[in-house]
């Protein structure tokens, strides 16, 4: 019995030296890994912002692009039929969509879905005005019939986009 009191004088204290270190090595590890974890967060928010800014920026500009008064100056060219006209803008958002279509991964599902809508309406615009003119119509009648139907729109999808980006880059940012 003198024994065991003996042996248990000694082990004793160094179990609860041991368990006690045991729990501040467990408590200063985990610690540790919360540090590590918030760095490579803050680490990884530093590269992941410019990126996610600029996808906003190609969005917006894709926007811009395909928005019905900017397609038509930019691809009219003098003398094209309102046939020809029609296969280059549709030609031109498709383009440009594919072109741009990536950045859909930085972009809620909500507003991407808004800039497909808005694509779609652009595309529904252009061939409804197309299908509305005779087929010797012109390209330049084509151009004004559609500039003059923007015109009269308050605000047209890719507008409605357009802000519905800029208020998830002013609500992420």
């Amino acid at each position: 019995m003198e024994v065991a009191l003996e042996i248990l004088k000694y082990v004793l204290p160094s179990v609860i030296i041991f368990v006690g270190v045991y729990f501040i090595m467990q408590n200063f590890m985990e610690k540790e890994q919360k540090k590590m974890e918030f760095r490579y967060k803050t680490d990884n928010l530093k590269l992941v912002t410019p990126v996610k800014l600029q996808a906003y920026e190609r969005v917006i500009l894709f926007l811009e692009r395909i928005s019905l008064n900017n397609l038509v100056m930019r691809v009219y060219k003098k003398g094209m039929s309102a046939k020809d006209l029609q296969a280059t803008m549709l030609t031109a958002i498709r383009t440009e969509y594919e072109h741009n279509m990536a950045q859909q991964l930085y972009i809620s599902s909500r507003t991407w879905k808004m800039v497909k809508s808005a694509r779609e309406e652009t595309v529904k615009v252009i061939n409804s005005c197309s299908e509305q003119l005779n087929n010797k119509a012109s390209g330049l009648e084509l151009s004004q019939f559609i500039i003059e139907l923007v015109a009269q729109t308050e605000k047209t999808p890719t507008d409605v986009a357009i802000e519905a980006l800029k208020k998830e880059v002013n609500r992420a940012f």
